[in-house]
């Protein structure tokens, strides 16, 4: 009888036991679930020519840094893509004293991130399905390249069927030109919208450089464009569609691009 028991209470312990490895088991698994780390592609210029001067450009350093840093420090992993692939040219004034910020000082010493403009991903072959989001930094240089980059039109139109979060900051809107929404129409039509404006273009001495203006693109395109005053912060948000006026508007597209990934993964 004494046996008996001893056999009833090992099994019931082990029962206890089995039942709480169990739950520790799911616990675990949700914890992992929960604490899976977003991923956010950032996709840069391939093109170094400033349209027909001897002056080169390429992508703003600051529209790459501030969203980069925004992200990093989140626990985003970030993949950066350019169209040749390889290194990713970086617009010579963008470099310049008056234009250093917090997020450019921080990579002129981060040689990881240095690295990464050294070494992008060649834009084809990249997926919408295996990130959570894109962001696309400015500089002039997409205006001659992505903008008419059908690798890059087909990834921003496969991002916007997935609806997943897009962003594009100062002259990236310029992207967008050729993108085209599920009903076959410009991606940008009927959303309110903002990018580099005439103005500002105007202000650089660049109007009669650049192969079409970002501001007038984007309302011939059906955008509801708006705008504040020349290097004022503002970003403007309509569903999935993120977009910044300038330069000063990188770090709060990324904010809001975080957000938007959080609450679709809360």
């Amino acid at each position: 009888m004494k046996n008996i028991k001893l056999i009833v209470l090992a099994l019931t312990v082990f029962g206890f036991t089995a039942c709480a490895e169990k739950k520790k088991t799911v616990a675990e698994n949700s914890t992992a679930e929960t604490e899976k780390k977003l991923t956010v592609l950032l996709v840069l210029t391939s093109h170094d020519q400033l349209g027909d001067t001897d002056e080169k450009t390429g992508f703003w350093v600051e529209e790459f840094a501030a969203p980069y840093y925004a992200l990093l420090d989140e626990g985003v992993i970030i993949t950066v893509a350019s169209p040749k692939g390889g290194k990713a040219p970086i617009d010579p004034r963008s470099k310049s004293e008056a234009n250093q910020t917090e997020a450019t000082k921080r990579f002129n010493g981060d040689k990881t991130a240095q690295q990464l403009i050294e070494n992008t991903v060649k834009l084809q072959g990249i997926k919408a399905a295996d990130f959570d989001a894109v962001f696309y930094p400015g500089g002039h240089g997409p205006l001659w390249d992505l903008a008419e980059s059908t690798t890059s039109i087909t990834l921003i139109e496969a991002f916007n069927k997935q609806n997943k979060p897009m962003a594009f900051v100062c002259h990236a809107p310029a992207v967008l030109k050729e993108v085209k929404n599920t009903e076959g129409e410009p991606l940008v039509k009927g959303k309110k919208v903002t990018g580099f404006t005439n103005m500002e273009e105007e202000a650089v001495q660049l109007t009669d450089i650049v192969p079409f203006l970002v501001e007038d693109m984007l309302k011939e395109n059906g955008g509801i464009y708006s705008k504040e005053d020349n290097w004022s912060v503002h970003v403007v948000e309509d569903g999935n569609l993120i977009t910044g006026q300038n330069p000063a508007s990188s770090k709060l597209a990324a904010e809001i691009l975080l957000n938007k990934l959080k609450q679709n993964n809360s």
